[in-house]
């Protein structure tokens, strides 16, 4: 974890490069730190996925509007400030990202954060952080 899961309307497919977001958006999560200078989010854990829906129904449905919503989950004991500052930062990238989009249709974006503070569960099996342990 950090799993950032981005749930968006497929009209935007054609209109935007949805890879070249989650890129951007891992990339911010990873440059993420904490009060103390530390790196919030390791970096074999940080996920960042994009699903277009299936079905979709927006506002009034008298236009052909948008919707991403992006929701960041966590694990437990990062301060508040660390917390906004994240969701700040990824807000930030991708209202610049859909900025150009904005000025020719209507598009609604929602970041929430979620923060798993009593897993009755959390199993992992992954050979990826070991590859950015550092020795």
């Amino acid at each position: 974890m950090p799993h950032l899961v981005i749930l968006y309307t497929p009209n935007l497919d054609a209109a935007t490069d949805m890879t070249a977001l989650c890129r951007a958006l891992a990339d911010t999560m990873l440059a993420v730190k904490d009060e103390e200078g530390k790196q919030v989010f390791p970096t074999g854990g940080t996920r960042v996925l994009a699903y277009p829906a299936a079905h979709y129904a927006v506002a009034d449905g008298k236009r052909d509007y948008a919707f991403v919503y992006l929701n960041l989950r966590m694990a437990a004991g990062r301060s508040d400030a660390t917390k906004k500052r994240a969701g700040d930062a990824l807000l930030a990238v991708a209202s610049t990202h859909f900025d150009p989009l904005m000025k020719e249709r209507l598009v609604g974006i929602t970041l929430q954060v979620d923060e798993s503070p009593g897993q009755v569960y959390d199993g992992k099996h992954s050979n990826l952080h070991p590859l950015f342990q550092k020795t």
